[in-house]
């Protein structure tokens, strides 16, 4: 198992790695929350270790871009900083668990465990079915009638909030806010053009547009 450790203090990123070897873990750092990013990306991690307060982009904004891109990688964040609100925005925009500094060894192999086992439990359990179309949305592996489909992260956000609501139809601003967020202040016909992407993968006739109402997955 291989873990990303994002840690801009040379000492603090020693002593993570030092742990997290010895619990058996293979371990990459970076520095900076660029280099961070950009290695979440092309590699396969386990595990990120994503502390916030860092130069060239900071954790909140390398873990929405991961969420945004469609990672599901379970990340950990870590901070110096006091305060609820800090938790609260970390949690939001898609972290999974949180560990002020400073932490002992121990509590930070656990938690890397406790991450790891939901994960694994999440990835042959959490598959999404309707109308003959199968999500696993971890790992955006996509089928339709039996056949791979490819999806791009967007895609597969696009689809999994479809599946998950069923029958009840989503409205543009719905889809909007759920799959590119609330700070989005980009063009909102974006939604228009994705659900096109995805009706020319998935067949235009899964996709329904109910009058009125919105968007759903037709059964």
């Amino acid at each position: 198992m291989r873990l990303l450790v994002v840690e801009d203090d040379d000492d603090i990123a020693a002593a993570i790695v030092q742990t997290l070897e010895l619990d058996g873990y293979a371990v990459d750092r970076a520095a900076n929350g660029v280099d961070g990013l950009w290695m979440a990306q092309e590699g396969s991690y386990g595990v990120i270790v994503l502390d916030i307060l860092m130069p060239r982009m900071n954790g909140y904004n390398v873990c929405r871009k991961l969420r945004d891109s469609g990672s599901s990688t379970p990340v950990l964040m870590l901070t110096a900083k006091v305060g609820d609100i800090d938790e609260e925005d970390g949690l939001d925009l898609g972290a999974d668990d949180y560990l002020r500094k400073p932490f002992s060894p121990g509590v930070l192999q656990a938690r890397i465990r406790a991450l790891l086992r939901r994960s694994a439990s999440a990835s042959t359990s959490d598959v999404l079915e309707r109308g003959g179309i199968l999500l696993e949305p971890r790992s955006r592996r996509c089928s339709v009638s039996g056949a791979e489909v490819a999806l791009s992260g967007r895609q597969a956000q696009l689809l999994e909030i479809l599946l998950r609501t069923r029958e009840t139809p989503l409205s543009r601003l719905q889809i909007l806010d759920a799959v590119w967020g609330l700070d989005f202040d980009g063009d909102p016909n974006v939604v228009d053009v994705y659900l096109g992407y995805l009706r020319n993968k998935v067949g235009s006739q899964r996709i329904e547009n109910v009058h009125g109402l919105g968007y759903r997955v037709r059964g």
